[in-house]
């Protein structure tokens, strides 16, 4: 149980600077569709739990360390291919767009020059991926209880201090800017990109665990987590349209209402949100190329990382509205070879699983 918790754990901690860093993302995705965005929330939930676990369960089975064998297992090689390049597009588009995010974040709420933030966040990347896979793990994980912490304190407030009802808060709602058109294709929309972000990494980790049963109780307590967190973020922010509505960042809002402190926490959750992921999507990326025991990887991090930093300078808005949008879409396409592979149900052995049966076989 307590493997399962830390990989469904780190499957949060790696999303959650994708899809949950500024609010916008739930805004647009489900708070813009009023009371339904919460049913939308829920189809989402259900959407990351099997997905999580089947993604989890594939990765153990093939005790891969990286996506590449996970994903032509599933496509094979032609379907494969595709999925292949596009994943690892994905995860340097991801972890770009993470250093642009920091840069804007350190700038907004410190001050601190955008080039400099982001300097800071490419150089702590760096100097984490220079750990094993397993410490990324645990320490990716880390930040899930303190964000959820944080998120309840803010949902809390946002309960006792409504000052409209639910008819204002859900016409007000509905004012906002949406990035889909209607709540189902918005939930499935943020399923769908999010996973293509988070799948390499979550097979990675999944590759990690030789149980497969263990792997995909992690894979889907992670996706129940993430839901929790959207239909929370969903209902705060609905429930404070007035304050929040229009506003670039809404998490941030709400905890600056509460107390300038809790307005601090929130900005290192942000951050701590945005290295998680830049972690994750570089550890990713990187082991696509180079093994991660070969003499190569390290210099390899420092490289991409480098390479990261430049691309970060496009900008971050510009960054998501290209990267995002173009993931929703084409992510729809691992979605569906995912489904279709777990539909096969395989039950052949992994090479794991034959390693132990035979060493039992000895032993007897």
């Amino acid at each position: 149980m307590k493997r399962s918790l830390q990989i469904g754990g780190a499957f949060v901690g790696l999303i959650v600077g994708a899809g949950f860093a500024s609010g916008q993302e739930i805004m647009q995705y489900f708070t813009s569709f009023g009371l339904m965005g919460i049913l939308g929330g829920i189809i989402a939930t259900a959407a990351f739990a099997f997905l999580g676990m089947a993604l989890a369960q594939l990765g153990s089975k093939l005790q891969t360390s990286s996506h590449k064998g996970v994903i032509y297992h599933i496509g094979g090689p032609y379907i494969g291919f595709v999925l292949d390049f596009l994943i690892t597009f994905f995860l340097f588009g991801v972890a770009v767009v993470m250093f642009a995010g920091a840069g804007s974040t350190f700038h907004q709420m410190f001050g601190i020059n955008p080039m400099l933030g982001s300097i800071i966040m490419v150089a702590a990347t760096i100097c984490t991926l220079l750990l094993n896979v397993k410490n990324i793990i645990n320490l990716i994980a880390v930040i899930t209880p303190y964000l959820m912490v944080v998120i309840f304190i803010i949902l809390i407030y946002s309960i006792f201090t409504m000052d409209i009802s639910f008819t204002e808060a859900n016409e007000m709602a509905q004012t906002q800017s949406a990035a889909a058109s209607n709540w189902i294709v918005g939930a499935l929309l943020y399923v769908s990109y999010n996973i293509a972000a988070g799948a390499a990494m979550l097979i990675v980790m999944g590759g990690t665990e030789k149980d497969r049963k263990v792997a995909g109780l992690g894979g889907a307590f992670g996706g129940l987590m993430l839901g929790a967190l959207i239909i929370l973020i969903n209902l705060a922010m609905f429930m404070k349209m007035d304050a929040v509505a229009g506003v670039d960042m809404p998490t941030l809002e709400l905890a600056n209402q509460i107390h300038p402190a809790v307005g601090v926490l929130m900005a290192i959750a942000l951050l701590g949100m945005m290295y998680n992921t830049a972690v994750g999507m570089f550890y990713a990326f990187t082991v696509r190329f180079v093994e991660p025991d070969h003499k190569a990887f390290k210099p390899a991090i420092v490289i991409i990382g480098l390479a990261g930093f430049g691309a970060s300078f496009v900008g971050f808005t510009t960054l998501v509205g290209k990267v995002y949008s173009t993931m929703g879409y084409l992510g729809f396409a691992l979605i569906i070879a995912v489904i279709i592979a777990w539909m096969r149900k395989d039950n052949r052995p992994s090479r794991a699983e034959v390693t132990i049966k035979n060493q039992a076989g000895h032993l007897e």
